[in-house]
């Protein structure tokens, strides 16, 4: 086979032409490859994607042995192989045998999620192939492929620019360069680069690791965002960790003095610190925020950074496009308005026609070019031929057009903003007001209108005619903003639309008449923009640009904002924004730049994406509650118990018991069932470490009780102690989740299966354990097993309604403050 077409060296496609290339690589820019060539070139050349770097599924498993938690769990588990305890031994090694492969199994189950995300976020390619143009995944391209790239792709390969007027590509990604590059006919484009203005086919001259950017992927890094959550989770570990080393330091100083063997004590330390610090942390971190992706996957909603499901939680601000997200982007055409007296409403479709490309997909194209059978043009229509086309860009507002009749005389088209056409035929006096007349009149009653324009013989722009589109509200847009409303989150209409357009539509969707242009703000000092921005409903006849600065405003004010966008211009305020969503048939940039993927249109799937990231953040709440009470419960316990009593309420093989059956059902709170929050979610860690330490406090109380009976009353020996209070430990910490997880009665919300059965199995296996002994611990009687469930269960309730308490004592102080600063805030309006 001969294997000269698999790819041209870049800087020797620069120097050769349009048409020594396409010779090279045996292509046609007519009808591209054919189907057979295809699939021999796919074969040689491989797919056109850089290979991920995948560590041996061994080493990763391995990668579990170490680290400081695994490394005091080893030096506890060598320890005990030293002083011959080989049951401790087993069981140690059994914890960091169980511990690693829970670990690694949750690992392997997030990764394929992301790997299912990034699969359904591959970007595609408009190719030619068999004479037909169609749309392909861009990783199935092969050199030799002839391509169309335009506004808003990302370029997918190496390329050769063979027609089109000119491209604007941004190459930072590549080379660090801020400015974007001007490219024509006969430059070279680069993977990965971004299109910014302008449309051209090309060639593609290399794939893969071929490309530019495969041979500089060491270059690439990839940013790591770490979320408040991930932060807030971090201190909290740090912080039991210091708490846990301070405890069993100064215990082990006591015990030391007593001349307990420091081998027995440094091994129990190790297992106390293991078991005290919330080793599980990581797991339920990432498989909880895996999981709540895939559960907004299968909403059609993709999410690009798996941190961004907490930051959705706290959105109190949803800025929203109108077209396609708040209306059916399903435009109408209206019965055109001729603005001159040689055109008559045919006129006006033909030419606006003639402006359109119907391979581009616009909504507006299509809608003009169907518009054509009603007027009965398409035969008039075949009559012309389009030499020359510049697409619509947010810049310019308008599509161009060389067009050449049956007679060979040509001429200029355009369609756009009516304002834009009326600055290219420079009407003034009563066609002026005539036209926004019009507009107005159309725009009062929702409709958007294009303006038509030709160019004559001088050179000089006519204006042909107006036609009016409609866009209807979708079915779900209404209820969907009263439900927002609901959950204490505002919609903000931004749209670029005409502002008369905007008020009506908000009007409609109960989003409020509000509307003000972007000049409103742009003239006002930032303390009134800011004034302006909040209070808004929404804003029209914004750019791209202006995006950003509506955003930064808002967050400004402290408000938590969500943006929606579709254009290579709205990436800016895409990543600005604390969640930044790309809609539906969003241009790749635009999904580059975003959090959130939509796949489908509406914005129903927003609402749906905000309830889901609440209910993740509802089980991280929960999690972190639980993770601090236990620590506080177990820690101080054993420490002061053994610092004060001089005895250990408890073995080390129960420790390691405990740590692992406390584990294991916890992993199943990311499938948890949680009631949504009303507000917007956010991290109160003075309601945290309150209730947490309440709750830790009780339990601790709970267990020195426990210890004073089996003294006092039911005088039973060390062995015997220590496994009634191991199971009062076991039982009492699982009951504590069921606690945790919600903020009014534990039977408020149907928990889920899995933590359920999990809790229940975990508590029958520590039952078990205690009954039959199995060499593990000192085996108890039914009747004390009865007496510990009692008791544990006695307690949860008492828990359960001091959790209560705290909760409502927490909204009256912040009601009673909340009414403290509002007339704080009153008396300084007043006096100043």
């Amino acid at each position: 086979m001969n294997n000269e077409y698999l790819s041209i060296n870049t800087d020797n496609a620069k120097k050769l032409s349009c048409d020594e290339v396409v010779k090279k690589l045996n292509t046609s820019p007519k009808s591209g490859l054919n189907t057979d060539e295809v699939k021999k070139r796919l074969k040689s050349s491989g797919f056109n994607e850089i290979p991920e770097k995948k560590v041996n599924p061994i080493i990763k498993f391995l990668g579990y042995f170490w680290g400081p938690i695994p490394w005091m769990i080893e030096a506890a588990d060598i320890i005990s192989f030293i002083i011959g305890h080989w049951i401790d031994f087993y069981i140690i090694f059994s914890l960091l045998l169980t511990n690693s492969l829970v670990g690694y199994y949750q690992e392997h189950k997030a990764e394929n999620i992301i790997a299912y995300l990034k699969n359904r976020l591959s970007i595609n390619a408009r190719v030619l192939r068999d004479g037909v143009w169609t749309t392909i995944p861009a990783r199935e391209l092969v050199p030799g492929d002839i391509i169309r790239i335009r506004l808003g792709d990302i370029v997918p390969s190496d390329v050769k620019l063979l027609e089109g007027k000119y491209l604007v590509v941004d190459e930072s990604v590549l080379t660090g360069e801020s400015l974007p590059v001007n490219k024509k006919a006969g430059d070279v484009a680069y993977s990965s680069s971004i299109v910014k203005r302008g449309e051209m086919t090309a060639v593609v001259i290399a794939t893969g690791l071929k490309t530019f950017f495969g041979k500089t992927v060491k270059l690439v890094q990839e940013a790591k965002t770490i979320s408040r959550y991930q932060r807030l989770i971090v201190r909290i570990g740090n912080y039991l960790i210091a708490l846990t080393l301070i405890l069993v330091f100064a215990m082990a100083i006591g015990e030391i003095a007593r001349g307990v063997s420091i081998l027995n004590l440094l091994k129990f330390s190790l297992v106390l610190t293991v078991a005290a610090i919330p080793a599980a942390l990581p797991a339920v971190l990432s498989i909880t925020m895996a999981i709540g992706a895939y559960e907004l996957a299968k909403k059609k909603a993709i999410v690009t950074k798996l941190v961004s499901v907490e930051e959705m939680a706290g959105v109190n601000i949803l800025c929203s496009d109108k077209t396609g997200t708040l209306t059916k982007n399903q435009l109408t055409v209206s019965d055109p308005i001729p603005l001159n007296s040689k055109f008559k409403p045919p006129d006006v479709i033909l030419y606006a026609s003639l402006s359109s490309r119907e391979e581009d997909k616009d909504p507006i194209d299509i809608a003009i070019l169907e518009s054509l059978d009603k007027y009965d043009l398409k035969e008039k229509y075949r009559k012309y031929k389009q030499i020359e086309f510049y697409p619509f860009d947010p810049v310019r507002k308008r599509t161009e057009a060389v067009i050449e009749d049956e007679n060979g005389n040509k001429f200029y088209v355009a369609k756009g903003a009516s304002q834009v056409i009326l600055k290219m035929t420079r009407l003034a006096g009563t066609q002026f007001n005539k036209i926004m007349d019009t507009v107005d009149k159309y725009a009062h009653r929702g409709y958007r209108i294009l303006g038509v324009a030709k160019r004559d013989d001088t050179g000089r722009w006519i204006y042909i005619g107006l036609i009016p589109l409609y866009d209807p509200p979708r079915e779900d847009a209404s209820s969907t903003i009263k439900l927002l409303k609901k959950m204490s989150i505002k919609v903000k209409m931004v749209t670029g639309d005409h502002i008369s357009i905007a008020r009506e539509m908000g009007k409609i969707l109960g989003i409020g008449s509000k509307i003000y242009t972007i000049n409103k703000i742009e003239k006002e000092p930032p303390k009134h923009a800011i004034k302006i921005v909040e209070e808004a409903d929404g804003f029209a006849q914004v750019y791209p640009e202006h995006k950003y600065k509506i955003v930064d405003l808002l967050q400004k004010a402290g408000f938590v904002v969500a943006m929606t966008g579709d254009g290579v211009n709205d990436a800016p305020a895409l990543k600005k924004a604390d969640v930044g969503i790309a809609v539906a048939n969003s241009t790749d940039a635009a999904r580059a730049a975003s959090d959130i993927v939509l796949l489908a249109p509406g914005i129903s799937i927003i609402k749906e994406a905000i309830l889901t990231a609440r209910k993740i953040f509802q089980r991280m709440y929960s999690y972190v509650v639980y993770r601090i009470t236990e620590s506080i419960r177990i820690l101080f316990f054993v420490t002061f118990t053994i610092m004060f009593l001089r005895i250990y309420p408890i073995t080390p093989v129960m420790l390691i018991l405990l740590a692992l059956l406390n584990d294991l059902p916890i992993l199943a709170i990311a499938y948890d069932n949680v009631k949504v929050p009303k507000k917007p979610n956010r991290w109160d860690m003075r309601l945290i470490l309150t209730l947490s330490t309440i709750l830790g406090t009780l339990g601790l109380i709970s267990s020195f009780i426990v210890l004073w009976l089996c003294i006092t009353y039911l005088k039973l020996s060390l062995p015997m102690i220590q496994t009634f209070v191991f199971l009062k430990l076991a039982v009492a910490g699982h009951l504590t989740i069921f606690v945790t997880r919600t903020d009014g009665p534990f039977w408020s919300i149907k928990p889920g299966k899995w933590l359920l059965n999990s809790a229940i199995i975990t508590k029958l296996i520590a039952t078990i354990i205690t009954w039959v002994g199995l060499g593990l611990v000192a085996p108890i009687s039914p009747e004390l097993i009865a007496i510990v469930w009692i008791y544990a269960f006695t307690w949860f309730f008492m828990a359960d309604q001091l959790k209560i308490a705290v909760y409502k004592s927490y909204k009256y102080i912040e009601k009673t403050e909340e009414a403290v600063e509002t007339r704080a805030h009153r008396v300084m309006r007043k006096h100043f």
